[in-house]
């Protein structure tokens, strides 16, 4: 039971909101800029609730007005630079040519509110196409370019995609082979538009290509259908798009089994996109070597949105990811800031050793996407010269960022953090019976705020089962949060291993092996035990030149420093992990691995 405020006390309180200009944390009972050292307390219970309410506004606009603004204010900077196609766009070139995509896509006929697919790699018409399908009004649908067939085909009947924009080819994948297996009446379009039994949705496929393929357009040819007047009225149309309704659809993951479709909206987009942009100090000057996929949140939001609207440069150094190629992209287009998961970075720093490039002008490294351990953050910092080391925390379904590496946050903060609140965002962290713990204790992250997703597509019961009648999306991550703002991710909770009764972390072992001197990566799962329960596995990524390690050397290098029953009972080397594009470990897979091997 919460005790009742005195008159005094409650007009200090308005007192302190009325004098503090600086941005509020939300406390029980309280709103101060930094965190009291003495709570409301009831019978010494402090709930480990918090709302960052921030200091920048939130904006009520939506992707097509944001662009506008940017290009207002700058125009003549580079907004985008592909490095491996060698094309540039200002942002004031960047509105025109989305413009010319919008309006094509709208000639085609499709109306506001329609599913525009885009499976590609990093290529300028994939940003082309994002810009393009906002300013129309339309929903844009990222898809995994690595997708085969039945995956792609499961999305675009999934989302009801009515415009499919592709390459012809991607490494060894031809994209129109893939399409045409899946719907083979596209050869045969009738009338300009697709009439197919197995995608009935589907009717236009547009190809980044010269070629002439039968029963596509051409990305050249999208560009070509309208006339000026058409492409005017797209500056008209921004002021009928709700910034409260869907701009883009996210598949999640689906480390665990069929992606779910998260709906993102406008809103979403550039108010998580500015407060993002925000925390990491970008400007006009800044220039950002993208090394994630854009078909990710850690693409479209952590990475287009924050630098949209903050005025900065994105360079795209390759279509996938290729460290030779964003080390050369660094010196070459002097990148300041570096975007990337922690298995990019494990790869980034490797090629670094053998081609030691003058990386002058890199500054900072972010990193997200998957939990990153303290050693690759030392590493970041001591091999690629990174001065600034920023991390980002939160899911598909919460836009991308709810905790974010602070500037001038310390090392030991960044090192053992997933970095503080992010600003007009509440969280909460509750027990498996769904009661809020204390500070500083274990369980389940709760989020609520403007950048939960709207639902998702045409799936209630998931929808219902994630979010709450009160709003609350849980998370399903195992996490501690402190009165200070600052949290720590401990894992999935899904992945937590009960051994003999006693809880264990995978990322606190993962994160102790990292350091042995012959581990470059460490992924641990549970595997069946008939005395325990459970037991853990260690699955090990190797240094170059190193060919085994025995489970006593493991052993013997946890002797102190890991409580007995965390020690790995097995330790596999693994060449390679099985991970999603977006640098997720798939460790179901490596479970399989195991039962392979157990069968064996």
């Amino acid at each position: 039971m919460i005790k009742q405020l005195q008159p005094a006390s409650l007009q200090f309180y308005k007192n302190v909101l009325r004098a503090n200009s600086q941005p509020h944390t939300h406390y029980l009972g309280r709103c101060l800029s930094t965190p009291p050292a003495v709570f409301i307390k009831s019978h010494n219970f402090h709930p480990a609730h918090l709302h960052h309410i921030g200091k920048a506004p939130l904006i009520y606009r939506n992707v097509g007005q944001e662009l506008e603004r940017a290009a207002a204010e700058y125009g003549s900077t580079e907004s985008i630079v592909s490095f491996h196609e060698q094309k540039r766009y200002t942002f004031q070139g960047l509105i025109e040519e989305a413009d010319r995509v919008a309006a094509g896509l709208l000639k085609l006929g499709l109306k506001q509110g329609d599913h525009v697919g885009i499976w590609a790699p990093n290529n300028m018409h994939w940003y082309l196409t994002l810009m393009g399908a906002a300013r129309a009004g339309l929903v844009s649908v990222g898809i995994n370019p690595a997708f085969q067939g039945p995956e792609v085909e499961y999305c675009l009947k999934k989302v009801k995609v009515k415009a499919l924009i592709m390459p012809e080819t991607f490494k060894k994948q031809n994209f129109y082979e893939i399409i045409k297996s899946i719907c083979p009446e596209l050869p045969d379009r009738v009338d300009g538009s697709i009439n197919s039994t197995s995608l009935p949705h589907l009717k236009h496929v547009i190809i980044d290509t010269d070629n002439k393929l039968k029963g596509a357009l051409s990305f050249d040819q999208l560009l070509g259908l309208s006339n000026p007047v058409e492409r005017e009225a797209i500056s008209k149309l921004q002021h009928r798009i709700v910034p409260d309704s869907g701009c883009n659809v996210q598949f999640t993951s689906g480390t665990t089994g069929r992606p779910k479709a998260a709906v993102l909206s406008h809103y979403n987009f550039v108010n998580n996109g500015t407060h993002i942009g925000n925390r990491n100090l970008l400007d006009s000057n800044s220039r950002i070597c993208v090394q994630v996929p854009l078909f990710h949140v850690y693409g479209v939001v952590v990475t287009v949105m924050a630098a949209m609207t903050h005025g900065s440069t994105l360079v795209l150094p390759a279509a996938g990811f290729s460290p030779a190629d964003t080390l050369r992209a660094i010196v070459d287009e002097k990148c300041t800031v570096v975007h990337g998961t922690p298995t990019m970075y494990v790869d980034l720093i490797k090629k670094q050793r053998e081609l030691k490039l003058p990386l002058k002008t890199a500054k900072m490294a972010v990193t997200g996407g998957a939990p990153c351990s303290p050693q690759l953050f030392l590493d970041i910092k001591n091999i690629l010269g990174l001065e600034r080391i920023h991390t980002v925390y939160g899911l598909t379904e919460t836009t991308a960022v709810v905790f974010q590496t602070r500037p001038g946050d310390s090392m030991e903060r960044i090192l053992n953090t997933v970095g503080h609140l992010q600003d007009h965002v509440e969280v909460k962290v509750v027990d498996g019976e769904g009661h809020t713990v204390q500070f500083g204790e274990p369980g389940e992250l709760y989020v609520r705020g403007y950048a939960t997703m709207l639902e998702y597509y045409d799936d209630e019961v998931k929808t219902k089962e994630t979010i709450g009648n009160d709003k609350w999306l849980k998370t399903g991550d195992q996490f501690i949060l402190e009165s200070d703002g600052y949290g720590r991710i401990l894992g999935r909770l899904k992945e937590m291993i009960i051994r003999g009764g006693e809880n264990i972390f995978p990322k606190e072992i993962e994160d102790f092996l990292n350091s042995h001197p012959k581990i470059i990566e460490t992924h641990v799962i549970g595997v069946p035990d008939e005395r325990l329960g459970e037991e853990c596995c260690a699955f090990v990524r190797l240094q170059d030149g190193v060919k085994s390690i025995a489970r006593e050397e493991v052993k013997e290098f946890a002797q102190g420093k890991l409580a007995h029953f965390k020690i790995p009972r097995y330790v596999i080397p693994i060449n390679a992990f099985p991970r999603t594009t977006s640098g997720k470990i798939q460790k179901f897979k490596l479970a399989e691995e195991y039962n392979k091997m157990q069968r064996q």
